[in-house]
């Protein structure tokens, strides 16, 4: 007969709030308890503030410490930012997002992130949630996109041989001679109506290898609302780009 002997763990120490003076600025602290970590780890995050990652057998006193004697490492790092262009305000609690065509606020809470009926794991959730949120967005298109694709061509009779998603800047799509279609992975940002017509736009290239009154015809025959998703595409690819 064996004996199973139940380990209660202890949930992780919350971050602790703390500032120091950098030059003419006060820049608050984040301590973050890691018990994998080694050693002390000072990093600047794009929203100025320090964090200082606490080893399992480091004490706040030490990690304050560590944290002052790299003010001159902090100093060039915030140099280094002014002379970076301005970038995009970080994600966190509250920040909306579009998914499925909807702008949906970011609920986060101890250790994972809610983006409407998504449940997004996060390591840190003090942090920028952009790269999370947007590795997690690519990963779902990846996986629906083809299939939407598949889908799409089989009903309509037209052939596709590949299909690719991509992080295309200045395209929703394309289409090339030999049947391969990529499209861009913000799609699952639009709603599904919308979508579908980046589809069959590409899928109509299939037939018309041009944007001859001929291919918007074709267009016209397999996406009636074309019209609509344009529409929303051009009130809304600004946003949907920058994020």
């Amino acid at each position: 007969m064996f004996k199973r002997i139940f380990q209660l763990i202890p949930p992780r120490p919350a971050p602790v709030p703390d500032t120091l003076q950098v030059g003419a600025r006060v820049v608050p602290l984040l301590f973050v308890p890691n018990p994998r970590a080694r050693r002390y780890l000072l990093r600047l995050r794009p929203d100025g503030v320090a964090r200082v990652t606490v080893p399992r057998s480091g004490t706040l006193t030490a990690a304050r410490a560590f944290a002052t004697r790299n003010i001159p490492w902090l100093e060039q790092q915030f140099e280094r930012l002014a002379r970076q262009p301005a970038a995009h305000a970080p994600w966190g609690t509250g920040t909306t997002v579009y998914f499925r065509g909807e702008p949906v606020p970011l609920e986060v809470t101890d250790g994972w992130v809610r983006l409407g009926p998504e449940r997004i794991t996060v390591p840190d959730p003090t942090a920028d949630l952009r790269p999370v949120i947007q590795r997690h967005l690519r990963r779902l298109a990846a996986q629906e996109l083809p299939v939407r694709v598949a889908g799409l061509a089989a009903l309509h009779g037209i052939e596709v041989s590949r299909v690719t998603v991509r992080n295309q800047k200045s395209r929703w799509g394309s289409c090339s001679r030999r049947g391969t279609i990529s499209l861009n992975w913000r799609l699952v940002q639009t709603p599904p109506w919308v979508c579908d017509y980046i589809i069959l736009h590409e899928l109509a290239h299939r037939r018309q290898m041009n944007h001859s009154d001929r291919f918007w015809a074709e267009v016209a025959r397999l996406c009636p609302d074309y019209e609509g998703a344009e529409k929303w595409l051009r009130q809304h690819a600004q946003r949907l780009r920058q994020e």
